[in-house]
């Protein structure tokens, strides 16, 4: 039976200055640093494939404003409250 597509581990080996090596495994806990190091790195993956997504979206529709940015801010903080609101009612 074979693995699904992306599953799979692989043993590499990488450079990284020690004091992040050393900051890396004291905070990896119990699942190790290899663990600790693929969430780092599916993270900074997620963060370029947002990146990118924001320059094709940029490219099309121009840049967003600090105001459109203010304004969703505000939102999601309303969101937010509105939630924190609903569930202490619902306690």
């Amino acid at each position: 039976m074979s693995e699904p597509t992306g599953t799979g581990t692989g043993k590499y080996s990488i450079t990284m200055p020690r004091d992040i090596a050393d900051a890396a495994k004291a905070r990896s806990g119990p699942s190790g640093l290899s663990a600790y190091v693929a969430a780092a790195v599916a993270r900074q993956i997620e963060r370029d494939n947002l990146n990118d997504l924001i320059q094709v979206a940029e490219a099309e529709h121009g840049p967003v404003t600090e105001e459109e940015v203010r304004v969703l801010r505000d939102q999601l903080l309303q969101a937010r409250q509105q939630q924190a609101r609903g569930g202490a009612d619902a306690a």
